[in-house]
């Protein structure tokens, strides 16, 4: 890796968590894995002032959960799956959170992993994903409502 030492360091050590988590927000592992990437990509030319800070690690994963969204922006309502699913979802598979969990809207998504994975409070998600405190709330609340009804439909089919 071309850059500070420290950096490499920081890389070595961290990498693995910095991969969950764009995991958890991805769905993808090489969704993931372009994310982490990219924000080390970034963080190089800052990265003097960066490990300044209290905490390296919470500021390399604030600019993977802004990247994250900068990419569903632009991709907006596109979903592009590795297979053509053989038979209908509801038909043939049993019930997988993980697999409700990426039917929600990116930004949705990105508030429950950071709320429920990631233990932030509503104030700190606000920051990261530019929105208000409000609006984390709400959007919570209806990615909570959509898996209650999922997982409701879900059984209602067995």
């Amino acid at each position: 890796m071309n850059g500070p030492p420290e950096l490499a360091d920081f890389v070595t050590q961290r990498g693995h968590a910095l991969f969950r988590y764009a995991y958890m927000l991805t769905g993808n592992p090489h969704d993931a894995a372009d994310l982490v990437q990219e924000a080390v990509v970034r963080l190089r030319g800052s990265w003097s002032r960066v490990r300044r800070k209290h905490n390296p690690e919470s500021y390399v994963k604030t600019t993977i959960t802004r990247l994250h969204i900068s990419v569903w922006r632009r991709r907006r309502r596109e979903h592009l799956v590795w297979e053509v699913p053989e038979q209908a979802h509801a038909e043939a598979e049993s019930l997988d959170l993980w697999d409700e969990l990426t039917k929600l809207p990116k930004r949705q998504r990105a508030v429950l992993v950071l709320r429920y994975y990631e233990d932030r409070s509503d104030a700190e998600i606000a920051e990261m994903l530019g929105i208000s405190p409000g609006t984390v709330r709400s959007q919570a609340s209806r990615a909570l409502d959509k898996l209650r009804d999922a997982v409701g439909q879900l059984r209602s089919l067995r």
